[in-house]
């Protein structure tokens, strides 16, 4: 394959240079390759990838005016609304099963489906619409960026490979500029806006870990994808418009700023093995991340394996910037420390991969207890109300980990039937694991101190349970 093979839209020549003979080595050797048995991609067919939005001027504009639903998502107007301080509801598997069948768990898959669906074939470096309101949410990020910076870990105590005390100054600071933060948002900035400033603070201010336990996880992430959601809903943002700059500039922002935060209190993982094996933080980057290469010509999911590859093409695509990262703070293989994104590298295509993902969160976040347990529900996101025949909700209350008991019942962590978080995970909180931040600079100590303990050990995680991605 010669370089004059690889589009040149958006690309320096080096790295079309480097993308052809790689991609022809790979070419070379996928004729002598047999997929392992367990590749989700040996019995599957391509999926069709959804065309991408065409790109607008970067300029700031307003928002416009939106229809009362779209994208399956049901719009209301910020002054007719009755806001309410959103509470936890999700206590038991059968609480569980009628959030599933609800709406909003349905407009939470297609807030999830449709963000997908805006990035595919965009790159992080698009010029993209930016609305006002979309202008104002990053002013919130690069504000709540400037609050961790005066925010210095404490080292006064003794080194911890677990989180560190100071974590809570930086999450008590965001929660006492909370209110102002959302004023930025010219929608919600008057007075008259201030029930709904309340409803929404509580997502925002649960993006940001847990205070209690100085962790983080993917319900987090996910409480932050809510507080996107109510601002779609609230008709601030127009997901139509607005969705490929919601997860190339909103999102991404937010991970990079998350990056830091974890970085800097080394906030342990959340649950015994982070995001279930893909990341020990994050899901939604990897997922929109996959969307975002589902048509790409070239690059195939077993690029991640080539450090060149992904060093060239991270600045473009999540995906392969959270790769960058994985392997920047651990050590030895993907297949030792992320068995899952190895398994998952062997899938065929991107398109095929960003099924599988939209599949996965669906069944491994949005209905596992574990997490479920975590989310919010308020007027925006409302937790439906009993039917026929069915019994009334179960009062609830919250325990010393932050976690959802029905009153009355045992506060101890048996939420699912068999092994582990629902059936094969262990408990809520998990087996403490330390952040891999901490895990790092334990190793390089351990390096510079000549320790040969550290040669050819098998990272911590690497027990983490593979799920069948198909």
């Amino acid at each position: 394959m010669s370089a004059s093979l690889v589009p040149a839209t958006g690309y320096s020549e080096p790295a079309k240079d480097l993308l052809a003979t790689k991609l022809q080595q790979i070419s070379v050797q996928s004729k002598h390759h047999s997929p392992s048995p367990h590749s989700a991609s040996t019995q599957a067919k391509d999926a069709t990838s959804a065309p991408a939005p065409p790109s607008s001027s970067s300029s700031p504009t307003p928002s416009t005016s939106h229809p009362s639903s779209t994208h399956g998502i049901a719009t209301v107007s910020l002054h007719d609304a009755s806001f309410v301080v959103p509470t936890k509801r999700i206590v038991s598997q059968a609480s569980l099963e009628r959030f599933k069948n609800s709406s909003t768990f349905a407009e939470i898959l297609s807030f999830i489906e449709s963000c997908n669906s805006s990035v595919v074939g965009k790159t992080l470096e698009d010029q993209l619409h930016t609305s006002q309101a979309t202008s104002a949410v990053l002013e919130i990020l690069a504000q709540v960026r400037r609050l961790l910076q005066q925010t210095p870990a404490d080292h006064s105590s003794s080194s911890s490979r677990f989180g560190n005390p100071a974590f809570r100054t930086f999450y008590a600071k965001i929660k006492s500029e909370n209110d102002r933060l959302h004023r930025l948002i010219p929608e919600l900035s008057d007075d008259a806006a201030r029930a709904a400033r309340d409803e929404l603070g509580f997502y925002f201010q649960e993006s940001w870990g847990n205070e209690k336990r100085i962790d983080y996880g993917s319900g987090m992430e996910l409480n932050f994808a809510c507080w996107l959601l109510c601002l779609c809903k609230l008709q601030v943002f127009d997901l139509t418009s607005d969705g490929p700059a919601i997860v190339l500039k909103v999102f991404w922002t937010y991970i990079q700023v998350m990056r830091e935060v974890q970085s800097t209190y080394w906030l342990e993982p959340a649950g015994s093995h982070g995001v279930w094996g893909l990341d020990d933080y994050h899901f939604l980057p990897f997922l929109w991340g996959a969307g975002q290469l589902s048509n790409h010509k070239y690059l195939r999911p077993k690029s991640i394996h080539d450090a060149e590859v992904t060093d060239e093409f991270a600045s473009k695509f999540m995906y392969l910037a959270c790769i960058q990262f994985i392997n920047s703070v651990k050590t030895e293989s993907l297949r030792w420390h992320s068995p899952m994104l190895d398994d998952i590298s062997s899938v065929k295509t991107w398109s095929k991969v960003n099924e599988g993902m939209i599949k996965m969160y669906r069944a491994e976040v949005l209905l596992k207890l574990p997490i479920a347990q975590h989310i919010f529900f308020g007027s925006l996101l409302s937790y439906p109300r009993a039917g026929q025949g069915e019994e009334d909700d179960e009062a609830a209350e919250e325990d010393e980990h932050g976690h959802i008991h029905a009153v009355g019942q045992p506060k101890g962590h048996a939420h699912g039937a068999g092994e582990g978080q629902a059936a094969g995970w262990g408990d809520c909180c998990g087996i403490p694991i330390p952040s891999v931040f901490a895990a790092a600079e334990e190793d390089k100590k351990k390096r510079q101190a000549g320790s040969a303990v550290v040669q050819g050990q098998k990272p911590f995680g690497s027990n983490v349970r593979r799920i069948p991605f198909d």
